[in-house]
């Protein structure tokens, strides 16, 4: 009977987390992966993994940076599949949806970003994008803060040379 309860009690927990978080997972996923049927994909992975870990988390961190870290792994292996290496995933910026009220430089800002190589743009995409801390963001990513801190910096530092290169 204990077995049931236990069982119902994941459910519901995985029930909640996925209407907490399933958005703010989809988009993490389809930023990554920059295709949003491989996105979904690995949103349903990354909340599977976590229905079979939920006895063990121990809420170090928050659900949403646990959750991430699942989502971010989940990411990585796909990226590493030996088909996904044979195949151009890049977004033609010309086929994605125009925001409801995005100015050129707010566009031409979000195409610089996911130009960046892979280590910032986790950074970025957590901290400005998922409003992590740099706290959260070093444990979604399981690396130092510093190197949040760091890495945030050398993004900072790309896409300002980038944005003032491009005005001379």
């Amino acid at each position: 009977m204990d077995a049931v309860k236990s069982s119902d009690s994941r459910e519901q927990k995985l029930i909640q987390l996925m209407q907490r978080y399933e958005l703010p997972v989809k988009r993490m996923c389809c930023a990554f992966l920059q295709d949003a049927a491989l996105a979904e994909d690995a949103a349903q992975e990354t909340f599977l993994r976590a229905y079979r870990a939920l006895n063990s988390f121990r809420s170090e961190s928050s659900e949403k940076t646990w959750l991430m870290r699942i989502a971010i792994n989940v990411c990585k292996d796909m990226r590493r599949s030996g088909w996904f290496r044979f195949v151009d995933r890049r977004v033609d910026p010309s086929r994605l949806p125009e925001p409801a009220a995005c100015t050129d430089e707010q566009r031409e800002l979000s195409m610089l970003v996911m130009q960046l190589p892979r280590r910032l743009l986790e950074v970025v995409l957590l901290y400005y994008y998922q409003g992590m801390t740099t706290r959260e963001t070093a444990a979604a990513l399981g690396i130092p803060q510093q190197t949040v801190v760091s890495r945030l910096q050398s993004a900072r530092k790309r896409l300002r040379i980038s944005l003032e290169g491009e005005d001379e």
